[in-house]
């Protein structure tokens, strides 16, 4: 029997708890410090067993899934190299950042356990236990980054049982994982607050800024509602790599203020397509570290109950909608839907159904 400790059962924890828990010969162990949270793993069937004591978990475990926020990383990590571990266990963390977890983790003397940093990169809009899925990992990367001592053998180990979430197993180098990770998701996460910032900062002059920001303004500065403190942590962990990058970021707008100033139209155009050539190659709704969104947009006709009606055309179908939003809904004035789904198979169903139905769906 392989027993699984996770530590921090939200989103993320749960997840891997979820594409874990039923399998043959595997035990899930989940702890939270508060009673009340590991009542709550076992009345939604996420693990088989809970406790909020921290040594009792570690103690039975095989592998070590430490899945709390990225600030409180190393305190856990320290807290597990003072307790007697199964010899051959395995931790391993989820955090976003990986560097400073290695660097910390190498210190420390886990006996014969052995620390494997990782990285599942998929997330979800939602957060906390509710949200976890046994499908959030399908199909996408989970970045492993042991070092030049971490046995061939462990981490084989890990990848063995890393391949029920169905994810992509890739192993990086620490330092290189950080690297990528700050150019494609924590400085888009903070070009979005500044952005949103901005325009709220005109907002406060002229309330027809937040009006007019409903429709795609909105949509491409989505990543902006991140949790806070969550994204403080990752962003001063990070530091060292996001502060040439900011720099670099920089240098690219003034690209932008000195075409503008030379009213260099050549150049704009030529900006725009070599982006749209570089992002035509990037993979199509691979999940990556910020999550796709799988909408559309339904024209509604003015009438009572028009929207029960579509969300019980796709309840009756088994198309899972995860989000509705009313965008525009006012007496004698078409109505706006915005439907929201988990995959892209089941927006391709919506799609399909409500075209079929007479709807105006585009996306």
């Amino acid at each position: 029997m392989t027993t699984v400790a996770i530590f921090g059962v939200g989103l993320i924890g749960g997840s891997i708890a979820l594409c874990l828990k039923g399998k043959p010969g595997i035990t899930v162990i989940g702890h939270s410090n508060r009673p009340s949270q590991a009542e709550k793993y076992l009345q939604r069937g996420v693990v088989d067993y809970a406790t909020t004591s921290m040594q009792e978990a570690a103690e039975q475990a095989d592998f070590i899934f430490i899945c709390v926020p990225v600030g409180n990383l190393e305190e856990y990590i320290l807290k597990l190299s003072t307790i007697h571990l199964k010899p051959g266990c395995i931790i391993t963390d989820a955090g976003s950042t990986k560097a400073s977890i290695m660097a910390c983790a190498s210190k420390l003397d886990f006996g014969s356990a052995v620390f494997i940093g990782g990285h599942p990169m998929a997330g979800s809009e939602r957060s906390g236990v509710e949200a976890a899925s046994s499908y959030l990992y399908e199909n996408a990367f989970y970045v492993l980054t042991p070092d030049e001592k971490t046995p061939a053998e462990a981490v084989e180990r890990l990848v063995q049982l890393l391949s029920h979430t169905k994810a992509n197993i890739v192993q990086v180098d620490a330092k290189e994982h950080d690297e990528i990770a700050g150019a494609i998701s924590h400085l888009p996460h903070m070009i979005a607050v500044s952005l949103v910032n901005q325009v709220r900062g005109y907002s406060e002059q002229n309330d027809l800024y937040e009006s007019l920001a409903a429709g795609g303004f909105r949509d491409i500065t989505r990543i902006a509602s991140g949790e806070p403190n969550v994204w403080r942590d990752i962003l001063i962990n990070n530091r060292a790599v996001l502060l040439p990058l900011l720099q670099d970021w920089s240098k690219e707008t003034n690209k932008f203020v000195e075409m503008l100033e030379r009213s260099d139209g050549k150049a704009i155009a030529e900006a725009f397509r070599q982006a749209g050539q570089f992002r035509s190659r990037m993979p199509e709704r691979r999940k990556g570290m910020i999550h796709s969104a799988f909408e559309c947009y339904v024209d509604v006709p003015d009438h009572p109950g028009i929207i029960g009606k579509i969300t019980s055309e796709l309840g009756n179908s088994r198309i899972n909608l995860s989000n509705i939003q009313v965008i525009e809904s006012r007496e004698d004035v078409p109505g706006i839907l915005r439907l929201s789904f988990r995959t892209q198979d089941y927006l391709d169903q919506a799609i399909a159904l409500l075209s079929a139905n007479g709807y105006d769906v585009h996306l």
